[in-house]
């Protein structure tokens, strides 16, 4: 196939395009099997099809292929599906950065034993179109999976989406002030929705499909042409947030919820409203229609629910007895009773008839975000801050199952067409699909990197889609209700990673409370060093690479055999978190910077407290030793950083001159000199031998995460909030350049050995390698979760970085040149 893009790069841009886009439908129309699969499977002319013609033209070759008449064996379709699966799991990488298109394979693929594609990722490693990030292990979703894509535009977080009744659409709500409408079958955005000054809290889709409601923080509605994408009204007359809206099933009319404590009733087709509903004496936080759509019942922080007559406007009864707010309500299908959920831990059932309380649902030891109610009307599903969800007996009021399995709050429940199954999302990120018949979980939904706020399952209830705060929606396959197969790492953020000296092993600290032992050549796990009651904040290797000591939110560290992967000692005293630690060029002692406001110096020989370097008015961030492992310099949150003489245990000098808390520091490889980093948008260049101020570095405007010095101790890298990076020149106390791409806060930054290249780590979830020569972004990575935490290995080429979903990431700079 080489030789057909060689043809293919003498073309003239214009038949070149024709000719990606022609071939397979050719080789389909005229039953090539053959040359069709040699074409789909060759990595060159994927590359060059995605650079031409984009990422959903690339899937679409696909689907032609596996959906025409062409005979494809089954050897065939299996791995044709599976490089679609990874296109569609990939596409909004690809969609931005048609240059990942070989990473994010191997990210995908790599568990994977197909001889086929194993051939493909082959191909994709002799790539040179630039420098790429290859990743040592499967660490991105694989395809066959539930999730089937991720949908990206959004800046900020989603609060709420809605499936249109035809299940190919979804419009979505976030605090950007917009709503994005999307194409679920291609992944694509087809329109994004301006209008609203504020946060959008809600959306409602009318049952015809073409027309959507939104309720925002601006104190207004807006009514959407869908087919258009143009605002076809506002609906003013709210005073206060609008929290949510709900349309009648004959499309005319809606019903919206506010924290001004009303209720509005909204003709949609003339834009006016029609009646105020009070009588609430607090926000109102949700609101439901009957399927007859003559009446409403709305859920407020009054702890009250109001039945309404939406044709009179009239307030029907008030339904009195819960001791909390009511966060949710839902009607039955027979629009006769309505179920209600409350921060008092209880759900009630409610005769709407009569107005009275029927049942209360008790069992939950939370608050209750959310309730579901099956089509059947019989049964409801309860989704609460307890971390579980509950399955009641709608016509005994019993509890008939409890669902576990969470491991935080669960905000939302919905409920499949069928009345099988249903869709929770969580604050643990994830999303599950549960059996209501058997009361087990199906399948666990991964991917999002932060809490999950809403789901709703499309009406063929073989799709749902999912909002996330991580400014993502995501659309999963609820047929497949398979398991994902177990990504390497931790169940939780991955704070820090270190790599031994001798660059074969590494060791990452995570907030499940663990640190894992890795293989760096290979990318696999050795050992879970367990013992922590809480978070691991840090941890340190010693020179000669066989133990290392790790800092926790327990109050403790712990000094741990890496050659055995066995607790060597419990280093007790703080009172506080420990957040940093750093170990001395002899291995012999520690030091620990804690949230108690004190240092501690360690014996790691004999496990025991030397000195408490005291002196520090707010908790100490972080802690550097100098080469001669005589001194060492703090970082504190009152503003100042201290030099210590650890030899003595007494304080040499206060540096002041911050403004704000101290984020970070470096020590300079000759130990004459540190720069901090602070959250006074500066660093600062200090003189170590005089305790003098030598340099502010003025330029970020935000505040400066972390810094690295280069080698030779000329140079330093900054990672800021403002999204930057920037590199110093610690000799002249000048900017040499500004480095920029990423699109989210920059959290860490390491320097390779040779100090010509610098990786850096951004909640945008992606891994930058730059240029430090030049300025310029060589290579990009992009993951599923935030990225916190990374670093170098010795041989320059070895990458290893942690994300906010407890994946640790190894990686190899292919395709470098000099």
């Amino acid at each position: 196939m080489t030789s057909f893009i060689e043809r293919l790069n003498k073309l003239y841009p214009e038949k070149r395009r024709y000719a990606l886009e022609e071939i397979p439908k050719h080789l389909v129309n005229t039953a090539q099997t053959a040359r069709l699969h040699q074409l789909l499977t060759d990595f060159d002319f994927m590359q060059a099809k995605l650079a031409e013609c984009g990422v959903q033209a690339l899937i679409e070759d696909y689907d032609l292929a596996m959906s025409s008449d062409v005979l494809l064996n089954p050897e065939q379709t299996e791995t044709l599906q599976l490089i679609a699966g990874t296109l569609r799991l990939s596409a909004h990488v690809l969609a931005s950065d048609t240059t990942q298109l070989a990473e994010q394979l191997w990210g995908r693929l790599l568990s994977f034993e197909n001889p086929e594609i194993v051939a493909l990722l082959e191909q994709a490693k002799q790539w040179r179109g630039k420098p790429w990030f290859c990743p040592l292990t499967a660490n991105l979703t694989p395809p066959g999976g539930p999730l089937i894509r991720t949908l990206t535009g959004h800046s900020s977080q989603v609060n709420a989406v809605a499936i249109a009744p035809d299940g190919k659409r979804a419009v979505s709500a976030s605090r950007d002030y917009t709503l994005k409408l999307w194409d679920l079958e291609r992944g694509t955005e087809l329109a994004t929705l301006t209008g609203h000054s504020d946060w959008v809290r809600g959306v409602a889709i009318a049952p015809d499909g073409k027309r959507a409601v939104s309720a925002s923080d601006d104190n207004t509605l807006k009514l959407w042409d869908l087919e258009r994408g143009t605002e076809l009204a506002t609906l003013t007359g709210h005073s206060d947030w609008v929290r949510g809206v709900a349309i009648a099933p004959d499309g005319k009319r809606a019903v919206s919820a506010s924290d001004d404590n009303t209720l509005k009733l909204w003709d949609l087709e003339t834009g006016t409203e029609l009646a105020t509903l009070t009588g609430h004496s607090d926000d109102v936080n949700a609101v439901a229609i009957a399927p007859d759509g003559k009446r409403a019942v709305s859920a407020s922080e009054d702890k009250t629910l109001k039945l309404w007559d939406l044709e009179t406007g009239r307030e029907l009864a008030t339904l009195t007895g819960h001791s909390g707010r009511v966060m949710a309500v839902a009607i039955a299908p027979d629009g006769k009773r309505a179920v209600s959920a409350s921060e008092d831990k209880t759900l009630k059932l409610w005769d709407l008839e009569t107005g009275r309380e029927l049942a209360t649902l008790t069992g939950h030891s939370g608050r209750v975000m959310a309730v579901a109610i099956a089509p059947d009307g019989k049964r409801a599903v309860s989704a609460s801050w307890d971390n579980t969800l509950k399955l009641w007996d709608l016509e005994t009021g019993t509890e008939l199952a409890t669902f576990t399995g969470h491991s935080s709050r669960v905000n939302a429940v919905a409920i499949a067409p069928d009345g099988k199954r249903a869709v929770s999302a969580s604050d643990d990120n994830t999303l599950k699909l549960w059996d209501l018949e058997t009361g087990t979980e199906l399948a666990t939904l991964t991917g999002h990197s932060d809490w999950v706020r809403a789901v709703a399952i499309a009406p063929d209830g073989k799709r749902a889609v999912s909002a996330s705060e991580d400014k993502t929606l995501k659309l999963w396959d609820l047929e497949t209700g398979t398991e994902l197969a177990t990504l390497t790492g931790h169940s939780s953020w991955v704070m820090a990673v270190a790599i031994a000296p001798d660059g074969k092993r590494a060791v990452s600290a995570s907030r499940d409370n663990t640190l894992k032992l890795w293989d760096l050549e290979t990318g696999t796990e050795l050992a879970t060093l367990t013992g922590h009651s809480s978070g691991v904040n840090a941890v340190a290797i010693a020179p000669d690479g066989k133990r290392a000591v790790s800092a926790s939110r327990d109050n403790t560290l712990k000094l741990w055999d890496l050659e055995t992967g066995t607790e060597l000692a419990t280093l007790t005293g703080h009172s506080g978190s420990v957040w940093a630690v750093a170990i001395a060029p002899d291995g012999k002692r520690a030091v620990s910077a804690s949230g108690d406001y004190t240092l501690k110096l360690w014996d790691l020989e004999t496990g025991t407290e030397l000195a408490t370097l005291t002196g520090h008015s707010s908790l100490v961030n972080a802690v550097a030793i100098a080469p001669d492992g005589k001194r060492a310099v703090s970082a504190s949150g009152d503003y100042t950083l201290k030099l210590w003489d650890l030899e003595t245990g007494t304080e040499l000098a206060t540096l002041t001159g911050h403004s704000s808390w101290v984020m970070a520091v470096a020590i300079a490889p000759d130990g004459k000199r540190a720069v901090s980093a602070s959250g006074d948008y500066t660093l600062k260049l200090w003189d170590l031998e005089t305790g003098k101020e030598l340099a502010t570095f003025t330029g970020h405007s935000s505040l400066v995460y972390a810094v690295a010095i280069a080698p030779d101790g000329k140079r330093a890298v900054s990672a800021s909030r403002d999204y930057t990076l920037k590199l110093w020149d610690l000799e002249t106390g000048t900017e040499l350049a500004t480095l920029r791409g990423h699109s989210d806060w920059v959290y860490a930054v390491a320097i390779a050995p040779d100090g010509k290249r610098a990786v850096s780590a951004s909640f945008d979830k992606t891994l930058k390698l730059w240029d430090l020569e030049t300025g310029k972004e060589l290579a990009t990575f992009t993951g599923e979760a935030r990225m916190l935490s990374c670093a170098v290995a010795p041989d320059g080429v070895t990458v290893a970085a942690g994300d906010e979903a407890g994946v640790v990431h190894f990686l190899r700079l292919e395709g470098l040149r000099g």
